[in-house]
């Protein structure tokens, strides 16, 4: 009954888990999670007393299908002044979330059997967004010792003669590296070299740590800005999850491309949530800044704790707000045949809600998020210490 197409897709591991918390959560079970993909900050607010003023106003009605030419330019801005990237109004689509304008890079993109490069590990929605365009995800295995980057051998290893595409995610969820700008030029080079695109996601982009720069890699040439799809959003820096707001800066024919197949698949994005991402960006004065402290505090507590955890090893997060942990010692200890089935014993036998790695392709990883409490952390690390060490 199900096209083809859709029965390649598989339905997201990370929103699965996070719903069974919820759910015990509901039924009266204490249960901390550390699956969280959100900021745990209310939304800023200076967003939302612009966002009741325009409701207030009571003109509310549809928007061009790409969004509005205020939040365009201003993003313009942004990109100018945070990244030294130049675009033009006409490069920008709005979208309804960061998810959407990858759908939408895709779509416009790929041709079936087209072959789109993914780092592994990754964010889980990147393959099942290239198979819902009819490309061929390919995997490329990153290693321990290169802190789970992309590097020119394992890029080169995995290249064909059908590759179209090549994703970026720097800040990464969900290892927390950040490329630096000689990794970065590397990538871009050889993606230049062989008329690969780009798509670089950067919507971790203001949450770094321990002096760490991020850097967009369509700022370090002209001919790599030129094959450089960014994807951004207002989720993470500015909490705004529930607002569902996103954008691409792209070359204008493929921006054409998206805004016309947005034209007829969602229409505008929300005009409330436009109108609040305007003021996001104009109207900041420091609310970001002092959430990624708190973040980076709790990264460091998070570090710490799990660093006296017996038997794992980790990823030191540069950016975003997980920690990945490698319990393949306890997964062998425990006869599980992956972190699936360690993450569900946890929380049903800990309650502790924790991400397993076999949703970024890494199957004897958890993904800890620290988008909560200090207290809680240490309360829910403390229970996976009991649980692995009983």
């Amino acid at each position: 009954m199900l096209s083809n197409r859709i029965q390649k897709i598989q339905p997201s591991m990370t929103l699965a888990i996070t719903a069974k918390a919820k759910a015990m959560k509901q039924a009266g079970v204490d249960v901390i999670s550390f699956g969280a993909g959100e900021p745990d900050f209310p939304t800023p607010r200076y967003i939302r007393d612009v966002a009741i003023e325009k409701i207030e106003e009571g003109h509310i009605g549809y928007t061009a299908a790409s969004g509005i030419l205020e939040l365009k330019t201003a993003i313009c801005k942004k990109l100018q002044e945070d990244q030294g990237v130049s675009y033009q109004e006409n490069q920008i689509v709005i979208s309804t979330g960061a998810k959407q304008a990858l759908f939408n890079t895709f779509q416009v993109l790929l041709n079936p059997l087209d072959e789109v490069l993914i780092g592994v590990p990754f964010w889980v929605s990147y393959p099942e967004l290239v198979k819902v365009a009819d490309g061929i995800p390919v995997f490329v295995e990153t290693k321990e010792e290169n802190q789970y980057k992309l590097t020119m051998a394992d890029l080169e290893a995995a290249r064909s003669s059908k590759t179209k595409a090549l994703i970026l995610n720097s800040p990464n969820n969900p290892t927390g590296v950040v490329y630096t700008k000689e990794e970065l030029l590397a990538i871009g080079m050889w993606a230049v070299e062989h008329d690969i695109w780009i798509i670089s996601d950067e919507i971790y982009e203001k949450l770094v740590y321990g002096g760490v720069q991020h850097i967009s890699i369509a700022s370090l040439s002209e001919k790599i800005f030129e094959k450089t799809i960014i994807i951004n959003g207002f989720s993470k820096a500015y909490a705004m999850t529930g607002w569902r707001i996103g954008y691409s800066a792209a070359p204008v024919e493929l921006t054409k491309g998206m805004t016309s197949l947005q034209s007829h698949v969602s229409s505008n994005p929300n005009t409330i949530s436009q109108v609040a991402a305007v003021a996001a960006l104009e109207k900041e004065s420091g609310e970001v800044e002092a959430m990624r402290t708190v973040f980076e505090k709790r990264k460091e507590l998070m570090v710490k704790i799990v660093s006296a955890l017996p038997n794992v090893t980790f990823i030191n997060p540069q950016g975003a707000f997980y920690v990945m942990v490698d319990c393949s010692y306890y997964i062998k200890k425990f006869n599980f045949e992956s972190s699936i089935e360690l993450a569900e014993a946890m929380l049903d036998e800990a309650s502790v809600a924790v991400i397993p790695g076999d949703a970024f392709g890494v199957n004897t990883y958890i993904r800890l998020s620290y988008a909560t409490s200090e207290p809680l952390i240490k309360e829910g690390l403390e229970r996976i210490r009991a649980y692995l060490t009983r």
